[in-house]
C-alpha cells in the first residue's frame, strides 16, 4: 500500500460550525459540519479513500503494523471539531468500566487546538478535589462549570485527558482530536439546549457519578515535540521548513494531518486540513513546504 490521502465522515451535531467547509476542505451535504473523522475504523463513521472504499476494509495487518496486534481492534481515531457552540459538559470511562457496563473500550483522549478566537477555551477537570455529593448537587443546580477549570486557548495549545476526566470544549475553538476509538460519552450538563425536534438531550448522570475522578485536574505536560503519548496512541508535532524527511519502520503506521501552512508529501499536495495515511514499513516519506503536522502512531 502506498501514501494514501484520507476522506473523512463528517458529523452535523447541533453545536457545530461550518469552518471545517468553509476553511479546512472538507466536503459534505451535512449542515452544520461539527465533526470530520480523519482516520476512523469506528462503525459509526468510517474514513474513506478516493477510490470509495473505506480504509478499514483496505489496508492490511502489515500496513497497520506490529503494535496494533495487541489490539483487539483498531485503536486511535483522530477527528476534527468545530464548536460554534459550547459542547455538553461530559466524561468518558476507563476501559475497565466500558467493557464491564456498555460493551465497548472506553477513552482517553488528547486535544490540539488549530484555532481559537478571542477569549474561546476548554474545559478540563475539577478546579479543586471535590466529593460525589458536591459533583451530584453542582449538575442538579446547574452550576457544574463553577466547579470546573476553563483554560483560554490559543492555536498550538494541546491538553491530555485521561478517562475520567470531566471536560467540555466551548465555544470559538476549532480542534484536532486523538483519541482512543470509542464513541462512548456520559453527558452531565447541556446548558438546558433542544435539538431540532425540541427536545433535550439525555444526560447520563449516574454512570458520570461512577466514573468521573473527583480529584484536581494537573495539567500533564511532554517533553520535546511530543504532544501526547499512551498505550492507545503517541503523537508529536512536526513543522516542515522546506524539506524533511521522516520514516515509518515495521512496528506502526503514521497519520498525517495538516494543522496550517501547506506543502507536499511524496509529491501530492498538503492542504491545511489534509489528512494522509503512510503505512507501517513504509521506509521514508518526503515533506516539503511550510506546514504544522500532527503525526499520528501507535
Amino acid at each position: 500500500m502506498d501514501v494514501v490521502k484520507l476522506y473523512p465522515e463528517c458529523k452535523d451535531y447541533i453545536w457545530g460550525g461550518e469552518k471545517l467547509k468553509q476553511k479546512y476542505g472538507k466536503v459534505t451535504d451535512k449542515t452544520p459540519c461539527a465533526e470530520s473523522w480523519e482516520l476512523s475504523f469506528h462503525k459509526d463513521g468510517l474514513t474513506r479513500l478516493e477510490s470509495g472504499k473505506t480504509l478499514a476494509e483496505t489496508v492490511s495487518e502489515k500496513d497497520l503494523g506490529e503494535l496494533a496486534k495487541d489490539f483487539p481492534f483498531f485503536p486511535v481515531l483522530i477527528k476534527f471539531i468545530d464548536a460554534e457552540q459550547n459542547l455538553s459538559v461530559q466524561v468518558h470511562p476507563s476501559d475497565d468500566y466500558a467493557l464491564k457496563n456498555e460493551n465497548s473500550f472506553g477513552k482517553t483522549e488528547m486535544w490540539y487546538v488549530v484555532e481559537a478566537e478571542e477569549g474561546a477555551g476548554l474545559y478540563v477537570g475539577f478546579n479543586r478535589d471535590v466529593t460525589k455529593s458536591e459533583f451530584e448537587q453542582a449538575i442538579a443546580e446547574n452550576r457544574l462549570t463553577e466547579l470546573l477549570n476553563f483554560f483560554e486557548v490559543k492555536a498550538g495549545d494541546c491538553y491530555f485527558i485521561p478517562s475520567g476526566t470531566i471536560h467540555a470544549i466551548a465555544k470559538g475553538c476549532l480542534i484536532c482530536e486523538i483519541q482512543q476509538n470509542s464513541n462512548l460519552t456520559y453527558r452531565v450538563y447541556d446548558y438546558g439546549r433542544k435539538d431540532k425536534n425540541g427536545k433535550e438531550r439525555e444526560l447520563h448522570v449516574e454512570k458520570a457519578l461512577a466514573v468521573t475522578s473527583l480529584k484536581k485536574y494537573e495539567p500533564i505536560n511532554f517533553s520535546g515535540n511530543v504532544l501526547g503519548t499512551c498505550k492507545y496512541f503517541h503523537v508529536e508535532k512536526l513543522s516542515v521548513k522546506e524539506k524533511t524527511n521522516r520514516a515509518t519502520d515495521e512496528k506502526s503506521f503514521h497519520c498525517l494531518t495538516c494543522m496550517g501552512g501547506r506543502g507536499a508529501l511524496n509529491g501530492k499536495t498538503v492542504s491545511c486540513g489534509d489528512s494522509f495515511f503512510v503505512p507501517a514499513n513504509h521506509g521514508e516519506y518526503t515533506l516539503e513546504g511550510d506546514m504544522e503536522i500532527v503525526v499520528t502512531s501507535i
